[in-house]
């Protein structure tokens, strides 16, 4: 966990300065790749020791298929070994280890290559081996219509801003940012002469990296104190089950699974501040003219605690890896694609039982969720009032029915799930 702080603050100044110095204006696209991969190794290198060689395996085993596999094939090739070599790591972690989180847990910058790799393996085969008319509008602009080089492939993979904790990104957006075209795009899509401009505006990402800053030492502060004076394990404590009323147990339950969150707020938003920092994230502008740096960003925090549904919940807590199921899994399915979702998503994860125990679950939820909504909302929207009761009990419900669904995720093990399920 040092290592990880360590890496990911050091990080964050290597960002500063290589958006100030290493700029697209002051070095070329070469540099660039080059610095941000070898900084990407040093740090892979330093937080996992010998263990980092399985990260620098799959990303070379990949690379020979996406050179020699046949473009009608490279998605489902390139799928099955990243997610098969995940999982043996996966499992080989789960037999060593017996459920340790232990320094050596190199499986999440594993996990985040692994997205890469598929993601890339698809939009390579949309870009080549499909039609314009076969895709969706969202599949037709990140489609890859050329292999990279090698340089440029490495830098997606391993570069430093995001190896550590993410996310994972398009990677034509990151091309265009090496480039120095990510930002330059994303503003043409606005008429500035209407709003008084005589040229294009400079964004600056520094408020929105200070901003992050604010909301990661806020979570850090949250996970010192929350997160260990409200362990999950409490939820199943013999004197605690038999001492308190059920009612009581259900609101102890949400407060643990609340303290379980800053954790996830702090590495997410410190990695997406450490992107930003590079001059990585920029979206646009939104309806108020505020200039967006959140392309990369893996939650929104407001619409997580307000969330009426389970679907607004999932949309908004880890949504990187939600737009990496949609695109990999979830678009491509043939039949069952909520369903086959899911269990990608445990899989990924990991193979600790809690994990499927969580997905499984949120298969269920998630169809009862919709069926509710379509068949009862329309009876509250008649008026204000009926619509404020609709919306306060479908937030009590969809957060309690998220502690219900991802207790077994931080208990990991069979047997307290099953015990927290009684």
């Amino acid at each position: 966990q040092i290592n990880f702080v360590a890496c990911q603050l050091f990080a964050l100044l290597a960002a500063f300065w290589f958006r100030i110095y290493l700029g697209p204006s002051h070095a070329s696209s070469a540099v660039r790749h080059a610095f941000a991969t070898l900084f990407g190794i040093y740090f892979a290198v330093f937080c996992f020791g010998w263990y980092s060689i399985h990260l620098f395996v799959l990303v070379m085993m990949n690379y020979g298929i996406m050179n020699m596999a046949s473009i009608p094939n490279i998605h489902r090739y390139s799928f099955v070994v990243a997610m098969g070599y995940l999982t043996l790591c996966h499992i080989s972690r789960i037999y060593i280890f017996h459920y340790g989180i232990l320094t050596t847990d190199f499986s999440g910058p594993l996990m985040i290559i692994t997205q890469k790799i598929t993601t890339l393996a698809c939009q390579l085969h949309d870009g080549i081996g499909r039609q314009a008319e076969e895709l969706t509008a969202e599949q037709n602009r990140l489609a890859v219509k050329t292999r990279p080089s090698l340089l440029e492939y490495l830098s997606y993979l391993l570069n430093f801003m995001s190896i550590i904790a993410g996310p994972c990104s398009n990677y034509k957006d990151y091309i265009a940012f090496i480039e120095g075209r990510h930002v330059h795009v994303k503003l043409l899509e606005v008429n500035w002469k209407q709003k008084g401009y005589d040229r294009l505006p400079d964004p600056s990402p520094t408020g929105a990296v200070m901003y992050k800053l604010c909301i990661t030492l806020v979570s850090l502060i949250l996970f010192l104190t929350l997160t260990k004076n409200f362990p999950m394990a409490y939820i199943i404590d013999n004197e605690f089950l038999d001492k308190t009323p059920f009612l009581s147990r259900l609101g102890y339950l949400y407060v643990v699974t609340q303290a379980a969150k800053p954790k996830y707020y702090f590495a997410w938003t410190l990695a997406d501040a450490v992107n930003n920092a590079a001059g990585y994230g920029f979206n646009g502008v939104d309806e108020r003219g505020t200039f967006r740096w959140d392309l990369l960003s893996n939650l929104n925090i407001w619409n997580i605690e307000t969330a009426t549904s389970f679907k607004i919940y999932i949309e908004n807590w880890n949504i990187q890896t939600a737009a990496w199921l949609k695109r990999v899994c979830y678009d491509r399915a043939p039949r069952y694609p909520t369903a086959l979702t899911f269990i990608l998503s445990a899989l990924w994860h990991g193979i600790y039982p809690g994990y499927y125990f969580t997905f499984l679950t949120g298969i269920l939820i998630t169809l009862a969720a919709r069926a509710i909504r379509n068949n009862c909302r329309h009876y509250f929207l008649s008026s204000v009032p009926l619509k404020v009761v609709y919306d306060l009990i479908t937030w009590v419900v969809t957060q309690l029915a998220v502690c219900y669904t991802v207790a077994p995720f931080v208990m990991l093990a069979v047997e307290p799930t099953v015990k927290f399920y009684k």
